[in-house]
């Protein structure tokens, strides 16, 4: 459904997050174990996500990343999917087909569309505090 970029973008927001609640920045290294990701991937990944504003980082010896606090008490999945794969998910058609639509739909035009819809909606209320929440009481894991 999302793209290896945006399952890892997802699994270390959600890292961060966790972090974050502590006022610690975590480095690249310690985020890529989290995620069992590769650290050049999870770097690139990490610069999307910044140069989107949805995480922050500050070099140096005391550097990292982080979730200011305001962002965390805001940030949605969906704004993740959308800073790493875009909205296409939430309006292309099920079969691929450029041209579906209300006057032209594919077989599974009106079964899809309420599946993209649902999904859309729940990514837009799913708070990444929320699901960092889960990594602390140990009942959600990322790897």
């Amino acid at each position: 459904m999302f793209s290896k970029t945006c399952e890892y973008g997802i699994k270390a927001v959600v890292f961060i997050a966790n972090t974050s609640d502590t006022q610690e920045r975590v480095n690249l290294k310690s985020i890529a174990e989290a995620i069992d990701s590769p650290e050049a991937f999870t770097a690139k990944i990490l610069q999307q996500l910044v140069r989107s504003n949805l995480v922050d980082s500050q070099k140096g010896p005391n550097g990292g990343f982080f979730l200011e606090a305001e962002k965390l008490d805001c940030l949605v999945l969906a704004d993740v999917v959308n800073a790493i794969d875009g909205d296409s998910i939430f309006k292309e058609c099920g079969l691929g087909l450029k041209n579906c639509d209300e006057l032209r739909p594919c077989p599974m035009h009106d079964e899809f569309k309420e599946i993209r819809d649902n999904l859309e909606s729940m990514l837009q209320y799913a708070k990444i505090s929320e699901l960092a929440f889960g990594l602390n009481e140990g009942v959600t894991f990322l790897k």
